[in-house]
């Protein structure tokens, strides 16, 4: 099994990193802002799910393929980046509508946001990149490998999470407070702003 000392600093390694903003958190906070803390737990799930498969393919070798194929990591690095600022253009498009009733507003879906951040969690290739340079780093050759892998997966996904879902809560309250529907409207356009500066994070990319 891996070793305690070793755990410990991919564990904290794992904190900071989650706790640096990027793309993942840039649309947590957007979906936040822009339509609730429903969809805003939703889109941590997702990412969540999306960091699970990223860390797994990326241990199991893919990560390998990223990095000397210029085409592979166009592909995901844009396939990422279009989907984030659609999501964001329809967000800040839909608080356009007439915001006298709380229904005509269509806040992006919970389900929506779960299925976004899959995405963005999945085929985010600076991740899978990371993960097979750095989280390799702490595996011990002389141990089983598969054990050791599960358990940083495991790692990261959790602390992942749950840094995600203070982010998540965070902003949601923030929106909470306000009640005004014309500042409930710049609030979605500030929401669908933050998920397309994602997008637009992923897509300036460089290798």
């Amino acid at each position: 099994m891996i070793d305690l000392h070793l755990w410990l600093a991919f564990a904290l390694a794992s904190l900071i990193m989650a706790l640096i903003p990027g793309p993942g958190v840039a649309s947590i906070i957007g979906f936040a802002f822009s339509s609730g803390r429903r969809t805003a737990l939703a889109s941590v799930a997702g990412m969540a799910v999306g960091n699970l498969v990223a860390m797994t393919v990326s241990l199991a070798g893919a990560g390998a393929i990223l990095e000397t194929s210029a085409l592979a990591f166009i592909i995901l690095k844009w396939a990422g980046a279009v989907y984030l600022i659609g999501i964001g253009a329809l967000a800040i498009l839909r608080s356009g509508a007439p915001d006298t009733d709380d229904a005509t507003r269509r806040p992006v879906s919970a389900r929506a946001a779960f299925l976004t951040n899959v995405v963005v969690g999945t085929f985010h290739p600076k991740t899978i990149l990371f993960f097979i340079a750095f989280a390799t780093q702490f595996i011990r050759p002389d141990a089983a490998y598969v054990p050791q892998a599960a358990l940083l997966i495991a790692t990261y996904v959790l602390i992942a999470a749950t840094t995600d879902t203070l982010y998540a809560l965070t902003a949601s309250t923030a929106s909470g407070m306000i009640r005004r529907p014309g500042v409930r409207k710049w609030t979605q356009r500030a929401g669908g702003g933050a998920v397309m500066t994602a997008g637009l994070a992923m897509a300036a990319m460089r290798r």
